[in-house]
């Protein structure tokens, strides 16, 4: 499979998430406000996915910007940081990646650096954020394989695979570490309304990858885990609270008190990137609501009368009081959440529980 996104002839090219699994087909990206409207649109999404599209997106537009001067070019610099924040509310990775973006551009020009060296400073960075994010998903599976027993069946919600990283992916990652490690395991995979991410994008990278997956609707997760069809619970995240609350796509928090009425551990794989210690808890995440149409329509098929109201949150909010553990490529932390996830923020590598 041809990367999630990459940086060729400078052009973004992101595959189209949108298409899938029915056409594989890649978008190519000349511009910022092209990359801008490939996030705000899902052509490209998942947290960690997003962050890189927009590093790439701001390195790319400062290599078409045509500011000769370096006052000019970085107020063209900001207007971009602006369009690619205004993207997506809710996962922190993006703005994460935009503020890198700012701290090198601040450096370089502060170094008296040239239009060109800003240039390439800015696209320098944009590729070692990308390339960060696979090896921390790499060594994130590695952390969470260890937590996954033989013969392990794992329920997921939503896509936390390569498709919503850099490579590899998060929760989906410990799946794939745990199948490196020489482990079995076969997958329950949520379908995930409105966008159907799951049945979609999940399915699509396990049956790639050769891993036992079955989809079920959204609503059959309960009755899998009273019947004994699930061992543990792996999901991604796009924002952690400094006490260890939880936004992730909408269905995670029903999913996260289902495993606890049934003594499921519910684990949640996310790069140290989206843990937000400025945010104390999960009231403070933005909740992003999106179109009606996600909901009132399946492709041209109508579900619901017209006249009927809609709500589509994108995610929901699982209070920390119902996370295990959350799997980082730092190692893994366990409640309480403010202290194990600031040390791992502010630290080294560090393993609190097992």
């Amino acid at each position: 499979m041809q990367p999630t996104i990459e940086w060729t002839n400078d052009t973004v090219v992101m595959i189209d998430q949108r298409k899938l699994p029915v056409r594989e087909i890649y978008v190519r990206c000349r511009t910022a406000s092209e990359v801008a409207r490939a996030i705000r649109s899902m052509v490209i999404r998942g947290a960690p996915a997003i962050g890189v599209a927009a590093a790439m997106g701001i390195a790319l537009g400062m290599r078409r910007s045509r500011a000769t001067g370096t006052k000019q070019f970085a107020t063209e610099f900001q207007k971009t940081c602006e369009l690619l924040a205004a993207t997506r509310p809710t996962a922190v990775n993006l703005f994460w990646a935009i503020e890198r973006m700012k701290q090198v551009f601040a450096a370089t020009a502060a170094a008296g650096a040239s239009v060109d060296d800003l240039r390439e400073r800015l696209t320098v960075e944009a590729h070692a954020i990308h390339d960060e994010d696979v090896a921390s998903c790499r060594a994130m599976g590695a952390f969470g394989a260890a937590l996954v027993p033989q013969n392990a069946r794992i329920l997921t919600h939503c896509n936390a695979g390569a498709l919503a990283t850099a490579g590899y992916g998060t929760a989906l990652g410990v799946i794939r570490g745990a199948v490196e490690a020489g482990k079995k395991v076969t997958v329950l995979a949520d379908e995930t309304r409105p966008f159907l991410q799951g049945a979609r994008l999940t399915a699509w990278e396990l049956v790639k990858d050769g891993i036992d997956t079955t989809v079920i609707t959204d609503n059959m997760a309960g009755a899998m885990m009273r019947l004994g069809h699930v061992d543990l619970v792996v999901v991604g995240a796009d924002r952690i609270a400094a006490n260890g609350d939880v936004a992730n796509k909408i269905g995670t928090y029903s999913v996260a008190v289902l495993a606890r009425e049934h003594g499921i551990p519910f684990y949640v794989a996310a790069p140290i990137s989206t843990i937000d210690l400025a945010t104390p808890d999960g009231s403070r995440i933005p909740i992003e609501e999106r179109p009606d149409r996600e909901v009132t329509h399946v492709g041209t098929s109508r579900l619901t009368p017209t006249g009927a109201h809609v709500r589509n949150p994108a995610f929901d909010v699982t209070p920390s009081r119902y996370v295990t553990a959350i799997i980082t490529e730092r190692g893994v932390a366990r409640a309480p959440f403010e202290g194990s996830l600031s040390a791992l923020v502010h630290g080294g590598l560090t393993v609190t529980g097992s």
